[in-house]
């Protein structure tokens, strides 16, 4: 396992969820809420997880909570609250609603920022960057927090003044057989083809 005094890690569960109709984070797959199965992901990665977003919705569950800074701001404000708050140089973010990550993929994304000098650490897919599965330095807070201030909202955007080392597919999919390891929930149908795919016979969290 990835050194945890190290890295920490975070959920983002902020958005508004409009065309789900309901809060991502609570969608249940196999019984237990998205936001549970991604933060016990996280600890068995990275030994911890935070939510940002309400927070006293997910204590509720049992899972650590803090405000997000810039409510409204999209995840771009969620990433700068995660870096402020955090205590540890290297921060695993995930958003809420990616369900087919594996702790495998995880461990190498955790082993690629450790062994890097970058900024962060950001997957590519075919449409472009991947930056809400990512681990993020904490020395690149200032930069992602000047760039919310500034109005800034497309996550990309805020990442022009850091270092970044990409993962380009050929290395990802070895941990992704079937392409789906960043496709998120964002419609019903997303919710309802996750949880036949997910429940039918786990999807190992140790592939």
């Amino acid at each position: 396992m990835p050194s945890e005094e190290k890295t920490a890690g975070y959920i983002l569960a902020g958005g508004e969820s409009s065309r789900m109709g309901r809060a991502k984070a609570l969608l249940e797959i196999a019984g237990e809420p998205l936001v549970l199965r991604t933060a016990r992901l996280l600890e068995s990665v990275v030994g911890t997880a935070t939510v940002v977003g309400e927070s006293g919705r997910y204590q509720l569950l049992g899972l650590r909570g803090i405000e997000d800074d810039w409510p409204g701001a999209g995840p771009l404000g969620a990433i700068a609250t995660a870096l402020r708050a955090s205590e540890a140089p290297w921060n695993l973010i995930l958003a809420c609603d990616l369900p087919y990550l594996t702790r495998a993929w995880l461990e190498f994304l955790v082993r690629r920022a450790l062994q890097s000098q970058a900024d962060a650490i950001v997957p590519m897919n075919a449409l472009g960057a991947e930056p809400l599965c990512a681990v993020y330095h904490k020395r690149g807070e200032a930069a992602v927090r000047t760039a919310v201030g500034r109005g800034v909202r497309k996550v990309t955007d805020g990442l022009e003044k850091l270092c970044v080392d990409t993962i380009e597919p050929r290395e990802w999919k070895a941990f992704d057989s079937e392409g789906l390891l960043f496709k998120n929930m964002n419609s019903p149908e997303d919710y309802e083809e996750a949880k036949t795919k997910l429940e039918r016979g786990p999807r190992s969290r140790e592939k």
